[in-house]
């Protein structure tokens, strides 16, 4: 598994600044779950281990449409294809899925291409700016702050990175860090 470049370890603990350090741990967490995946084999990638039935390679594609979701087509007001793409059907309530003949590389470059893309949609941007219209939202009462936003994708990276971690321990790969 080839593992795109990322920015290692937490962001310094004398980092003060709250965008730096929003965007700081996002990129911890973005890399600390592709060194998790990139324990296991290919076969591993593709085979689920908890009862949901979600696979390794199916979560790092989910990942990539929640950060389209909340920034691209969220706070950026992008028009996007498919916002729902990580899903069986399209529809939210449907369960991850990554189309038949979609090699790994593929959705390892898909989630790098969409990490690029947020990044710079987060350093233009003021913590407390709301959501464009136009996407996502389509009323200012509804359309959260990029704070709001980041720390959303922060809390959802921290439970489906402890989440891999289940699953590395379980196909017998090793546990934490």
């Amino acid at each position: 598994m080839s593992v795109p470049p990322l920015p290692e370890g937490e962001p310094a603990p004398t980092l003060a600044d709250p965008h730096h350090l929003l965007e700081g741990y996002l990129d911890y967490y973005r890399n600390t779950l592709l060194r998790k995946a990139s324990a296991l084999p290919e076969e591993e990638l593709r085979a689920p281990r908890l009862p949901s039935g979600w696979t390794p390679l199916e979560l790092i594609r989910h990942l990539q449409y929640v950060e389209q979701r909340w920034l691209s087509w969220g706070f950026a007001a992008e028009q996007v294809p498919d916002p729902w793409g990580d899903r069986g059907s399209g529809r939210a309530e449907d369960r991850w899925q990554v189309p038949a003949g979609t090699s790994t590389q593929q959705v390892l470059d898909a989630f790098a291409g969409q990490c690029e893309r947020s990044r710079r949609i987060t350093a233009a941007a003021q913590l407390g700016q709301r959501a464009a219209r136009g996407g996502r939202f389509g009323t200012e009462e509804e359309a959260p702050t990029l704070a709001w936003i980041l720390f959303h994708l922060l809390q959802e990276y921290a439970r489906h990175v402890g989440q891999l971690d289940v699953v590395v321990e379980l196909a017998g790969y090793g546990t934490g860090e």
